[in-house]
Protein backbone atom coordinates (compact mmCIF):
# COMPACT_ATOMS: atom_id res chain seq x y z
CA UNK A 1 0.00 0.00 0.00
CA UNK A 2 1.15 3.94 0.27
CA UNK A 3 0.90 5.27 3.45
CA UNK A 4 1.77 9.21 3.97
CA UNK A 5 3.04 9.67 7.60
CA UNK A 6 2.27 13.15 9.33
CA UNK A 7 4.95 14.19 11.30
CA UNK A 8 7.57 11.71 9.77
CA UNK A 9 10.65 12.63 11.46
CA UNK A 10 10.21 11.72 15.29
CA UNK A 11 11.51 9.10 15.95
CA UNK A 12 8.97 6.98 16.56
CA UNK A 13 6.97 7.59 12.96
CA UNK A 14 10.40 7.38 11.66
CA UNK A 15 11.11 4.06 12.67
CA UNK A 16 7.56 3.06 11.35
CA UNK A 17 8.45 4.42 7.86
CA UNK A 18 11.63 2.56 7.58
CA UNK A 19 9.61 -0.74 8.78
CA UNK A 20 6.98 0.02 6.67
CA UNK A 21 9.80 0.30 3.58
CA UNK A 22 11.44 -2.37 4.45
CA UNK A 23 7.69 -4.53 4.11
CA UNK A 24 7.63 -3.01 0.71
CA UNK A 25 5.16 -0.32 1.23
CA UNK A 26 5.35 2.91 -0.56
CA UNK A 27 6.50 5.70 2.07
CA UNK A 28 5.95 9.35 2.21
CA UNK A 29 5.90 11.42 4.91
CA UNK A 30 5.75 14.85 5.80
CA UNK A 31 6.59 17.20 8.98
CA UNK A 32 7.52 21.07 10.08
CA UNK A 33 11.36 21.41 10.12
CA UNK A 34 12.26 18.53 8.28
CA UNK A 35 15.31 17.74 10.50
CA UNK A 36 18.28 15.14 10.68
CA UNK A 37 19.29 12.48 11.53
CA UNK A 38 15.97 11.23 10.79
CA UNK A 39 15.65 12.86 7.86
CA UNK A 40 18.90 11.40 6.57
CA UNK A 41 17.69 8.22 7.77
CA UNK A 42 14.17 8.22 5.92
CA UNK A 43 16.08 9.86 2.57
CA UNK A 44 18.68 6.76 2.22
CA UNK A 45 15.68 4.24 2.63
CA UNK A 46 14.48 6.43 -0.59
CA UNK A 47 11.53 8.23 1.78
CA UNK A 48 10.05 11.33 -0.21
CA UNK A 49 10.04 13.92 2.70
CA UNK A 50 7.69 16.93 2.02
CA UNK A 51 8.00 20.48 4.49
CA UNK A 52 4.98 21.14 6.60
CA UNK A 53 1.27 19.95 6.68
CA UNK A 54 -0.30 21.75 3.38
CA UNK A 55 -3.55 20.75 2.46
CA UNK A 56 -2.35 20.07 -1.18
CA UNK A 57 -0.78 16.85 -0.41
CA UNK A 58 -4.10 15.69 -0.77
CA UNK A 59 -3.11 14.87 -4.45
CA UNK A 60 -0.88 12.13 -3.02
CA UNK A 61 -4.04 10.03 -2.71
CA UNK A 62 -2.34 7.26 -0.59
CA UNK A 63 -4.22 4.35 0.69
CA UNK A 64 -3.97 5.02 4.30
CA UNK A 65 -3.01 8.58 6.31
CA UNK A 66 -0.73 7.81 8.79
CA UNK A 67 -1.26 10.55 12.06
CA UNK A 68 1.84 11.41 15.03
CA UNK A 69 0.86 12.55 17.94
CA UNK A 70 2.89 16.13 16.98
CA UNK A 71 -0.46 16.47 14.90
CA UNK A 72 -3.48 18.40 16.45
CA UNK A 73 -6.57 20.45 15.96
CA UNK A 74 -4.96 23.63 16.98
CA UNK A 75 -5.15 27.16 15.36
CA UNK A 76 -2.98 29.76 14.33
CA UNK A 77 -3.85 33.34 15.75
CA UNK A 78 -5.37 34.24 12.85
CA UNK A 79 -7.84 31.30 13.43
CA UNK A 80 -6.53 29.29 10.43
CA UNK A 81 -5.56 25.62 11.40
CA UNK A 82 -2.33 24.95 11.87
CA UNK A 83 -2.15 21.30 10.66
CA UNK A 84 -4.50 22.23 7.13
CA UNK A 85 -4.13 18.63 6.04
CA UNK A 86 -5.36 17.02 9.15
CA UNK A 87 -8.43 19.32 8.43
CA UNK A 88 -8.58 17.92 4.86
CA UNK A 89 -8.69 14.71 5.49
CA UNK A 90 -11.27 15.02 7.89
CA UNK A 91 -13.52 16.89 6.36
CA UNK A 92 -12.83 13.88 2.88
CA UNK A 93 -13.65 11.31 5.39
CA UNK A 94 -10.62 9.40 3.92
CA UNK A 95 -8.93 6.81 6.24
CA UNK A 96 -6.69 7.77 9.26
CA UNK A 97 -5.05 5.66 11.39
CA UNK A 98 -2.71 6.63 14.48
CA UNK A 99 0.89 4.94 14.17
CA UNK A 100 0.59 2.49 16.85
CA UNK A 101 -2.35 0.96 15.37
CA UNK A 102 -0.81 1.07 11.88
CA UNK A 103 2.21 -0.30 13.31
CA UNK A 104 -0.13 -3.33 15.76
CA UNK A 105 -2.33 -4.25 11.85
CA UNK A 106 0.63 -4.14 9.43
CA UNK A 107 3.76 -5.37 11.62
CA UNK A 108 2.95 -7.20 15.35
CA UNK A 109 0.16 -8.57 14.49
CA UNK A 110 1.63 -12.69 14.59
CA UNK A 111 4.43 -11.78 16.62
CA UNK A 112 5.69 -12.56 19.89
CA UNK A 113 6.37 -8.69 21.25
CA UNK A 114 9.00 -7.59 23.87
CA UNK A 115 8.09 -4.18 25.19
CA UNK A 116 9.61 -2.42 27.39
CA UNK A 117 7.78 0.67 29.33
CA UNK A 118 9.02 2.61 31.92
CA UNK A 119 9.32 6.31 32.98
CA UNK A 120 13.15 6.20 32.21
CA UNK A 121 15.32 3.71 30.40
CA UNK A 122 13.17 2.63 27.82
CA UNK A 123 15.55 3.20 24.93
CA UNK A 124 18.65 1.72 26.37
CA UNK A 125 16.61 -1.37 27.95
CA UNK A 126 15.14 -1.70 24.06
CA UNK A 127 18.77 -1.67 22.15
CA UNK A 128 20.08 -3.80 25.08
CA UNK A 129 17.34 -6.44 24.65
CA UNK A 130 17.40 -6.75 21.04
CA UNK A 131 21.00 -6.94 21.23
CA UNK A 132 21.36 -9.75 23.46
CA UNK A 133 18.43 -11.48 21.52
CA UNK A 134 20.30 -11.05 17.91
CA UNK A 135 23.53 -12.31 20.05
CA UNK A 136 21.65 -15.67 21.13
CA UNK A 137 20.66 -16.04 16.75
CA UNK A 138 17.35 -14.80 17.33
CA UNK A 139 16.89 -12.42 14.52
CA UNK A 140 15.06 -10.00 16.35
CA UNK A 141 12.97 -7.05 14.46
CA UNK A 142 12.61 -3.74 16.81
CA UNK A 143 11.80 -0.35 17.08
CA UNK A 144 14.03 1.51 19.36
CA UNK A 145 13.52 5.77 20.15
CA UNK A 146 17.02 5.70 19.23
CA UNK A 147 19.66 4.56 17.43
CA UNK A 148 21.53 1.93 19.26
CA UNK A 149 25.27 1.90 17.88
CA UNK A 150 25.10 -2.26 17.72
CA UNK A 151 23.41 -1.87 14.72
CA UNK A 152 22.99 1.35 13.41
CA UNK A 153 19.62 1.38 12.81
CA UNK A 154 16.05 2.69 14.74
CA UNK A 155 14.31 0.01 13.27
CA UNK A 156 13.91 -3.41 11.10
CA UNK A 157 11.72 -6.22 10.64
CA UNK A 158 13.94 -9.43 11.79
CA UNK A 159 13.37 -12.56 10.71
CA UNK A 160 10.12 -13.65 9.56
CA UNK A 161 10.24 -17.07 11.56
CA UNK A 162 12.10 -17.55 14.99
CA UNK A 163 15.36 -19.18 14.33
CA UNK A 164 15.69 -22.48 16.05
CA UNK A 165 18.37 -21.85 18.16
CA UNK A 166 19.74 -19.53 20.63
CA UNK A 167 21.66 -21.36 23.19
CA UNK A 168 18.29 -22.27 24.52
CA UNK A 169 17.40 -25.34 26.46
CA UNK A 170 16.39 -28.24 24.02
CA UNK A 171 12.82 -28.23 25.25
CA UNK A 172 12.25 -24.32 24.49
CA UNK A 173 13.76 -25.00 20.79
CA UNK A 174 10.90 -24.83 18.03
CA UNK A 175 7.76 -24.45 20.79
CA UNK A 176 6.70 -21.38 19.70
CA UNK A 177 7.40 -20.16 15.85
CA UNK A 178 6.42 -16.86 16.08
CA UNK A 179 9.09 -14.30 15.47
CA UNK A 180 10.05 -12.05 18.01
CA UNK A 181 9.65 -8.16 18.07
CA UNK A 182 11.25 -5.34 20.51
CA UNK A 183 9.43 -2.19 20.98
CA UNK A 184 10.09 1.01 23.52
CA UNK A 185 6.58 1.13 24.92
CA UNK A 186 6.03 4.72 25.52
CA UNK A 187 3.21 5.83 28.23
CA UNK A 188 2.45 9.15 25.50
CA UNK A 189 -0.69 9.82 23.98
CA UNK A 190 -1.30 7.96 20.73
CA UNK A 191 -2.90 10.89 18.86
CA UNK A 192 -5.52 13.41 18.92
CA UNK A 193 -7.89 11.42 18.01
CA UNK A 194 -6.81 8.84 20.49
CA UNK A 195 -5.52 9.41 24.11
CA UNK A 196 -4.54 6.25 25.64
CA UNK A 197 -0.73 5.23 25.98
CA UNK A 198 0.61 4.08 23.00
CA UNK A 199 1.81 0.77 24.42
CA UNK A 200 -1.78 -0.14 25.00
CA UNK A 201 -1.84 -1.02 20.78
CA UNK A 202 1.33 -3.54 21.31
CA UNK A 203 -0.48 -6.60 22.77
CA UNK A 204 3.22 -7.82 24.20
CA UNK A 205 3.65 -11.86 25.95
CA UNK A 206 7.07 -10.45 27.57
CA UNK A 207 6.91 -6.72 28.97
CA UNK A 208 9.38 -4.85 30.93
CA UNK A 209 7.68 -2.76 33.67
CA UNK A 210 11.38 -0.93 34.25
CA UNK A 211 9.99 1.80 36.99
CA UNK A 212 7.53 4.81 37.45
CA UNK A 213 7.33 8.54 38.20
CA UNK A 214 5.08 11.02 37.48
CA UNK A 215 6.02 12.50 34.12
CA UNK A 216 4.35 14.47 31.08
CA UNK A 217 2.28 16.90 33.06
CA UNK A 218 0.95 18.14 30.05
CA UNK A 219 -1.32 15.01 29.48
CA UNK A 220 -1.33 13.16 33.53
CA UNK A 221 -3.20 15.15 36.17
CA UNK A 222 -0.83 12.69 38.34
CA UNK A 223 0.64 9.57 39.16
CA UNK A 224 -2.36 7.67 39.90
CA UNK A 225 -3.21 8.52 36.18
CA UNK A 226 0.16 7.20 34.50
CA UNK A 227 -0.67 4.04 36.91
CA UNK A 228 -3.78 3.63 35.25
CA UNK A 229 -2.32 3.48 31.91
CA UNK A 230 0.37 0.82 32.82
CA UNK A 231 -2.29 -1.26 34.27
CA UNK A 232 -4.02 -1.09 31.15
CA UNK A 233 -0.92 -2.86 29.27
CA UNK A 234 -0.99 -5.12 32.17
CA UNK A 235 -4.22 -6.52 31.09
CA UNK A 236 -3.17 -6.97 27.51
CA UNK A 237 -0.71 -9.59 28.25
CA UNK A 238 -1.80 -13.06 28.05
CA UNK A 239 -1.34 -15.52 31.07
CA UNK A 240 1.39 -17.56 29.04
CA UNK A 241 3.01 -13.88 29.02
CA UNK A 242 5.59 -12.77 31.59
CA UNK A 243 6.32 -9.58 33.29
CA UNK A 244 9.17 -8.34 34.29
CA UNK A 245 8.88 -5.78 37.02
CA UNK A 246 11.17 -3.58 39.18
CA UNK A 247 10.87 -4.92 42.99
CA UNK A 248 12.33 -1.32 44.21
CA UNK A 249 9.29 0.75 42.56
CA UNK A 250 5.91 1.45 44.93
CA UNK A 251 4.07 2.64 41.74
CA UNK A 252 4.63 -0.52 40.05
CA UNK A 253 3.53 -2.30 43.09
CA UNK A 254 0.17 -0.88 42.89
CA UNK A 255 -0.20 -1.22 39.34
CA UNK A 256 0.03 -5.53 39.73
CA UNK A 257 -2.60 -4.98 42.42
CA UNK A 258 -5.10 -3.57 40.10
CA UNK A 259 -4.92 -7.43 38.73
CA UNK A 260 -2.49 -9.27 36.96
CA UNK A 261 -3.03 -12.69 35.15
CA UNK A 262 0.52 -13.40 34.10
CA UNK A 263 3.76 -14.72 35.19
CA UNK A 264 5.72 -11.83 37.17
CA UNK A 265 9.45 -11.77 37.19
CA UNK A 266 11.20 -9.31 39.69
CA UNK A 267 14.23 -7.59 39.28
CA UNK A 268 16.22 -5.04 41.46
CA UNK A 269 15.34 -5.57 45.15
CA UNK A 270 17.05 -7.70 47.84
CA UNK A 271 14.67 -10.56 47.44
CA UNK A 272 14.05 -10.49 43.88
CA UNK A 273 13.80 -13.55 41.03
CA UNK A 274 16.80 -11.75 39.40
CA UNK A 275 19.57 -8.96 41.53
CA UNK A 276 22.75 -8.13 40.94
CA UNK A 277 26.51 -8.67 43.29
CA UNK A 278 29.10 -6.64 42.35
CA UNK A 279 29.47 -2.77 41.04
CA UNK A 280 27.52 -1.39 37.96
CA UNK A 281 30.58 -1.92 35.60
CA UNK A 282 30.98 -5.68 36.63
CA UNK A 283 28.87 -7.70 38.37
CA UNK A 284 27.32 -11.05 39.27
CA UNK A 285 23.84 -11.98 38.08
CA UNK A 286 21.59 -14.18 40.34
CA UNK A 287 18.31 -16.00 39.60
CA UNK A 288 16.47 -16.50 43.33
CA UNK A 289 20.09 -15.93 44.80
CA UNK A 290 22.35 -17.88 42.54
CA UNK A 291 25.09 -17.00 40.11
CA UNK A 292 23.78 -17.25 36.49
CA UNK A 293 26.03 -15.30 34.48
CA UNK A 294 28.62 -12.45 34.93
CA UNK A 295 28.14 -9.04 33.23
CA UNK A 296 31.28 -6.84 32.53
CA UNK A 297 30.87 -4.11 30.24
CA UNK A 298 31.12 -0.39 29.34
CA UNK A 299 28.18 0.99 31.09
CA UNK A 300 28.22 2.68 34.53
CA UNK A 301 25.05 3.56 36.43
CA UNK A 302 22.88 1.55 38.86
CA UNK A 303 20.39 2.35 36.40
CA UNK A 304 21.93 0.32 33.68
CA UNK A 305 22.47 -2.27 35.78
CA UNK A 306 19.02 -2.37 36.80
CA UNK A 307 18.27 -2.45 33.08
CA UNK A 308 20.52 -5.24 32.30
CA UNK A 309 18.53 -7.25 35.17
CA UNK A 310 15.82 -6.45 33.25
CA UNK A 311 17.16 -7.23 29.87
CA UNK A 312 18.01 -10.95 31.20
CA UNK A 313 14.79 -11.82 32.97
CA UNK A 314 12.55 -10.85 29.49
CA UNK A 315 15.25 -12.91 27.32
CA UNK A 316 14.89 -16.00 29.70
CA UNK A 317 11.19 -15.85 28.66
CA UNK A 318 12.06 -16.42 24.89
CA UNK A 319 14.57 -18.99 25.71
CA UNK A 320 17.71 -17.49 26.32
CA UNK A 321 19.56 -18.43 29.02
CA UNK A 322 20.89 -16.03 31.67
CA UNK A 323 24.07 -17.14 31.50
CA UNK A 324 24.04 -16.18 27.45
CA UNK A 325 22.50 -12.65 28.04
CA UNK A 326 24.92 -11.62 30.45
CA UNK A 327 27.88 -12.97 28.02
CA UNK A 328 26.17 -10.90 25.29
CA UNK A 329 25.92 -7.66 27.13
CA UNK A 330 29.98 -7.56 27.27
CA UNK A 331 29.95 -5.89 23.59
CA UNK A 332 26.71 -4.15 23.99
CA UNK A 333 27.32 -0.29 22.91
CA UNK A 334 24.32 1.74 24.22
CA UNK A 335 22.77 4.02 21.87
CA UNK A 336 23.71 7.41 20.56
CA UNK A 337 23.19 10.33 23.13
CA UNK A 338 23.31 7.99 25.48
CA UNK A 339 27.04 9.42 27.60
CA UNK A 340 27.91 9.87 24.21
CA UNK A 341 31.55 11.19 24.34
CA UNK A 342 31.47 13.96 21.81
CA UNK A 343 35.28 14.93 22.20
CA UNK A 344 38.06 15.89 24.69
CA UNK A 345 39.88 19.08 24.13
CA UNK A 346 42.57 20.48 26.15
CA UNK A 347 41.91 17.76 28.41
CA UNK A 348 38.20 18.52 28.91
CA UNK A 349 35.62 16.17 28.30
CA UNK A 350 31.91 16.82 26.46
CA UNK A 351 29.40 14.54 26.74
CA UNK A 352 25.91 14.11 25.31
CA UNK A 353 22.99 12.64 27.11
CA UNK A 354 19.44 12.25 26.86
CA UNK A 355 18.40 12.74 30.51
CA UNK A 356 15.64 14.89 31.38
CA UNK A 357 13.63 14.24 34.23
CA UNK A 358 15.01 15.19 37.42
CA UNK A 359 15.60 11.76 38.36
CA UNK A 360 17.24 10.16 34.98
CA UNK A 361 19.83 13.45 35.51
CA UNK A 362 20.58 12.43 39.13
CA UNK A 363 21.20 8.79 37.63
CA UNK A 364 23.30 9.86 34.60
CA UNK A 365 25.08 12.24 37.08
CA UNK A 366 25.72 9.62 39.64
CA UNK A 367 26.49 7.02 37.04
CA UNK A 368 29.85 9.19 35.62
CA UNK A 369 30.70 10.05 39.16
CA UNK A 370 31.51 6.44 39.58
CA UNK A 371 33.73 6.17 37.07
CA UNK A 372 35.82 9.32 38.04
CA UNK A 373 38.94 8.90 40.32
CA UNK A 374 38.39 11.26 43.70
CA UNK A 375 38.95 14.72 43.21
CA UNK A 376 37.56 15.21 39.38
CA UNK A 377 35.23 17.58 38.46
CA UNK A 378 31.86 17.43 36.78
CA UNK A 379 30.42 20.05 34.68
CA UNK A 380 26.44 20.24 34.08
CA UNK A 381 25.21 21.41 31.60
CA UNK A 382 21.46 21.06 31.34
CA UNK A 383 18.02 22.85 29.73
CA UNK A 384 14.80 21.94 31.18
CA UNK A 385 12.92 21.20 27.27
CA UNK A 386 10.25 18.63 27.73
CA UNK A 387 6.84 19.62 27.98
CA UNK A 388 7.06 18.40 31.78
CA UNK A 389 9.99 20.60 32.82
CA UNK A 390 8.78 23.70 30.86
CA UNK A 391 5.92 23.63 32.68
CA UNK A 392 7.91 23.93 35.92
CA UNK A 393 6.17 20.85 37.69
CA UNK A 394 9.55 19.47 39.07
CA UNK A 395 11.79 22.22 38.88
CA UNK A 396 12.56 21.68 42.85
CA UNK A 397 13.58 18.57 42.72
CA UNK A 398 16.65 19.78 40.45
CA UNK A 399 19.18 20.90 43.20
CA UNK A 400 18.47 17.17 44.21
CA UNK A 401 19.34 15.94 40.56
CA UNK A 402 22.42 18.00 40.64
CA UNK A 403 23.61 16.93 44.00
CA UNK A 404 26.74 14.83 42.80
CA UNK A 405 27.97 17.89 40.18
CA UNK A 406 30.17 20.35 40.80
CA UNK A 407 29.03 22.83 38.70
CA UNK A 408 25.61 23.31 36.91
CA UNK A 409 24.97 25.75 34.47
CA UNK A 410 21.11 25.89 33.20
CA UNK A 411 19.89 27.38 29.60
CA UNK A 412 16.08 29.27 30.79
CA UNK A 413 15.21 30.28 27.70
CA UNK A 414 12.07 30.39 27.32
CA UNK A 415 10.57 28.94 30.66
CA UNK A 416 7.72 30.72 32.45
CA UNK A 417 9.53 29.85 35.76
CA UNK A 418 12.50 31.36 37.48
CA UNK A 419 15.27 29.24 36.83
CA UNK A 420 17.34 31.14 39.30
CA UNK A 421 15.23 30.43 41.97
CA UNK A 422 14.94 26.83 41.33
CA UNK A 423 18.65 26.56 42.00
CA UNK A 424 19.18 29.08 44.28
CA UNK A 425 19.93 26.17 47.00
CA UNK A 426 22.92 25.63 45.29
CA UNK A 427 24.78 28.79 45.65
CA UNK A 428 27.45 30.15 43.30
CA UNK A 429 27.59 26.17 41.92
CA UNK A 430 24.74 26.77 39.57
CA UNK A 431 24.63 29.61 36.71
CA UNK A 432 22.08 30.57 34.56
CA UNK A 433 21.99 32.06 31.08
CA UNK A 434 19.15 33.34 28.90
CA UNK A 435 20.73 31.68 25.71
CA UNK A 436 23.07 29.09 24.46
CA UNK A 437 25.85 31.66 23.51
CA UNK A 438 26.02 32.70 26.84
CA UNK A 439 25.92 29.46 28.06
CA UNK A 440 28.81 28.32 26.40
CA UNK A 441 31.06 30.99 27.57
CA UNK A 442 29.92 30.75 31.17
CA UNK A 443 31.12 26.51 31.08
CA UNK A 444 34.20 27.77 28.82
CA UNK A 445 35.13 30.14 31.82
CA UNK A 446 34.45 27.78 34.80
CA UNK A 447 36.52 24.98 33.34
CA UNK A 448 39.66 23.81 33.47
CA UNK A 449 42.00 20.57 32.75
CA UNK A 450 40.54 17.06 33.67
CA UNK A 451 36.88 18.19 33.86
CA UNK A 452 34.03 16.57 32.25
CA UNK A 453 31.63 18.25 31.23
CA UNK A 454 27.82 16.76 30.99
CA UNK A 455 25.31 18.20 27.89
CA UNK A 456 21.81 16.70 29.20
CA UNK A 457 18.58 17.74 27.09
CA UNK A 458 16.18 15.49 24.99
CA UNK A 459 16.33 17.99 22.12
CA UNK A 460 19.08 19.08 19.87
CA UNK A 461 20.47 21.84 22.84
CA UNK A 462 21.26 24.35 19.64
CA UNK A 463 24.51 22.62 19.01
CA UNK A 464 26.01 23.29 22.60
CA UNK A 465 28.42 20.04 22.20
CA UNK A 466 30.23 21.28 19.03
CA UNK A 467 30.25 25.23 20.37
CA UNK A 468 31.68 24.03 23.46
CA UNK A 469 34.55 21.62 21.98
CA UNK A 470 35.08 24.62 19.37
CA UNK A 471 35.36 27.25 22.66
CA UNK A 472 37.66 25.27 24.45
CA UNK A 473 40.38 24.48 21.63
CA UNK A 474 40.75 28.58 21.29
Amino acid sequence: MHIHILGICGTFMGGLAALAREAGHRVTGCDAGVYPPMSDQLQALGIDLIEGFGDDQMALQPDVWVIGNVVSRARLPDGNPKFPLMEAILESGQRYVSGPQWLLENVLQGRHVLAVAGTHGKTTTTSMLAWVLERAGLAPGFLVGGVPMNFGVSARLGAPVRPAKAGAPADRVGVDPRPLFVIEADEYDTAFFDKRSKFVHYRPRTAILNNLEFDHADIFDNLAAIERQFHHLVRTVPASGRLVVNGLEESLTRVLHQGCWSEVRSFGAAVSDFSAEGEPHAFEVLRQGRPVGRVEWTLSGVHNQLNALATIAAAEHVGVAPEVAAAALADFQNVRRRMENRGTVNQITVYDDFAHHPTAIRTTVDGLRRQLPPGQRILAVFEPRSNTMKLGTMKSQLPWSLEQADLAFCHAGGLDWDAREALASMGTRAEVAADIDTLVRQVVAAARPGDQILCMSNGGFGGIHAKLLSALAH
